[in-house]
């Protein structure tokens, strides 16, 4: 078994990260999923909602995804998401802002990716 996978997360505008992980956690529509070398190949549709990819060199990179695919196979897994952003990248004021503007609107799905945002900064 190999001790890395090639991780590829892809958002519909850009190559979001790319490198060497030993494990990657997403949530499925089956559930939470850890995929670590080695995993039985698989294709599944992402949920909304933070991706830990903990990388060769034992560090952590957190992503808020919204919506997208994920497949895996000969340990080269592939995230291909509607709208995916690192956590440092998000503005935790404007993310906040947002949730409440969602709430005060009743528009769950905005509602639901500010929430996903925060949820990213939140464990980084």
């Amino acid at each position: 078994m190999a001790a890395e996978l090639h991780v590829e997360l892809v958002a519909a505008d850009r190559n979001v990260w790319s490198g060497e992980a030993t494990l990657v956690v997403a949530r499925t529509t089956s559930g939470d999923i850890g995929v670590m070398p080695g995993h039985q190949p698989l294709l599944g549709v992402l949920e909304s909602g933070p991706v830990t990819i903990r990388t060769s060199e034992g560090e952590t990179v957190i992503a808020a995804v919204h919506g997208g695919f994920i497949s895996f196979a000969d340990n080269k897994l592939s995230l291909l998401a509607e709208i995916a952003e690192l956590s440092d990248e998000i503005d935790v004021q404007r993310a906040e802002r947002a949730l409440e503007r969602a709430k005060s609107d009743a528009d769950a799905s905005a509602e639901r990716r500010a929430d996903v945002r925060l949820r990213a900064v939140s464990t980084r």
